[in-house]
């Protein structure tokens, strides 16, 4: 006996849960961004691609008024570039990933946000494959308008397994990311399925395992994010709070271990936030040595 797959669908990526509700997505400043510009990318035939672009927060005067042209070629302006590619359940507006946007905003860098098919206004519908796709429009556009510009890649939860996918997509044609950053990685590893953020519906609902066997094999689900990261050469920064209730810290080390041992301890770091703080899962942003961390990781790319 199988569920439907649209079930199966929901439960992994939780994209019909829009949270927050009653948002306007087309209003970035609505979120304190105001410094940010809505547009729509085409990723595949019919899909497109809800993305918030925000400048260096140094620019949000010269900015206010300015065109989706402006905003494009403000991307060559020689600050880095990131694309934070988010996790499952709800929009880019959800208050983490506006607090990310943020965060690298301060920084002097650009932050592009999209979400991915079926996310937020994006249309279409979430699949491992669709994901990944999403990931390198957003990445190949940004490469086309930033020059030599660094761009790194931010993925959260279920980020993580769509960046590590892009990474080793654009690998095959000798295309490799500036840099990488982690953040709340998680692995498939078959003894590890009850701590993966994405079947929370097995550990809460034990029963539910009798119908639903094979959730990765059976839906295509596969994420293979250590044989991804065994292939990467782009350096890495994996982040990870010690109370993260989703993916626990053990999970992280091992997933830092598998890409320390592929490239080199110099070129792949893993930084850890006490859990006394309760950062969980999704709040790592609010951490005030965060920006001296990322800081640093930019000066060495």
């Amino acid at each position: 006996f199988k569920v439907l797959p649209d079930l199966i669908q929901h439960f992994i990526y939780t994209y019909r849960l829009s949270v927050p509700f009653f948002i306007d997505l087309n209003r970035p400043a609505d979120f304190g961004l105001n410094h940010t510009i809505n547009m729509y990318l085409t990723s595949e035939e019919g899909i497109s691609l809800g993305v918030w672009h925000t400048v260096p927060e140094s620019r949000w005067k010269e900015a206010q008024g300015k065109d989706l042209e402006w905003y494009q070629n403000s991307l060559s302006d020689g600050s880095p570039v990131f694309i934070y590619l988010h996790g499952n359940t709800g929009a880019r507006g959800a208050p983490h990933r506006v607090g990310v946007a943020k965060l690298l905003s301060a920084l002097g860098y650009h932050v592009l946000v999209p979400d991915y098919r079926g996310f937020g206004d994006s249309t279409g519908e979430p699949t491992e494959a669709g994901l990944t796709a999403d990931a390198l429009c957003v990445f190949n556009w940004v490469k086309a308008r930033s020059r030599d510009s660094l761009v790194v890649i931010w993925g959260h939860s279920l980020g993580t397994g769509v960046a590590s996918n892009t990474a080793v997509k654009l690998l095959e044609e000798g295309v490799v990311f500036d840099g990488v950053i982690l953040e709340g990685a998680f692995n498939t590893k078959r003894q590890e399925i009850t701590f993966h953020p994405f079947t929370w519906f097995y550990w809460k609902i034990p029963v539910i395992g009798y119908f639903l066997p094979g959730p990765w094999d059976n839906n295509k689900v596969v994420f293979p994010t250590e044989d991804n990261l065994r292939k990467m050469r782009s350096p890495i920064l994996f982040l990870h709070s010690e109370d993260d209730h989703l993916v626990p810290i053990e999970v992280a080390r091992q997933t830092y271990e598998v890409a320390a041992k592929a490239q080199s301890p110099e070129r792949v770091k893993l930084v850890t936030f006490d859990g006394s703080h309760g950062y969980l899962h999704n709040g790592l942003y609010r951490d005030p040595k965060l920006p001296q961390v990322l800081k640093s990781f930019v000066r060495s790319l």
